[in-house]
């Protein structure tokens, strides 16, 4: 089971997370998410449990703890719907192919001669 722990203190580091869900059973993976230019954490990560009912005593259990100070929120991750997936290409105007609309460079598409 996928699980997402939010509210995280910003110190925390995956080693900690991963000893914390251990107390429940095996972990597979943890992954605390980071801002790509700074690498400091965004406060949320994913732990990876294959057990269900292992990771449902440990999402019972540990959401609305405690950690340096914070309370942290821990429920099982569900995947986003597709529609709601951010678009990194929403405020581009023109066409998919990035032209604006005015099918000026790269891809003449045969109007050769015609300027």
């Amino acid at each position: 089971m996928n699980i997402f722990v939010g509210s995280l203190p910003f110190s925390i580091e995956e080693a900690d997370l991963r000893e914390s869900f251990e107390a429940y059973g095996t972990v597979d993976s943890v992954k605390i998410i980071t801002d790509k230019f700074t690498g400091r954490s965004k406060g949320f990560g994913f732990v990876e449990m294959p057990n269900d009912s292992e990771a449902q005593k440990a999402i019972d259990e540990l959401n609305g703890a405690v950690v340096s100070g914070r309370t942290i929120v821990v429920n099982k991750s569900e995947p986003k719907p597709e529609g709601e997936r951010r678009s990194f290409n929403n405020n581009r105007g023109g066409d998919s192919r990035g032209s604006y609309g005015n099918n000026r460079g790269g891809n003449d598409r045969g109007n050769r001669g015609g300027y």
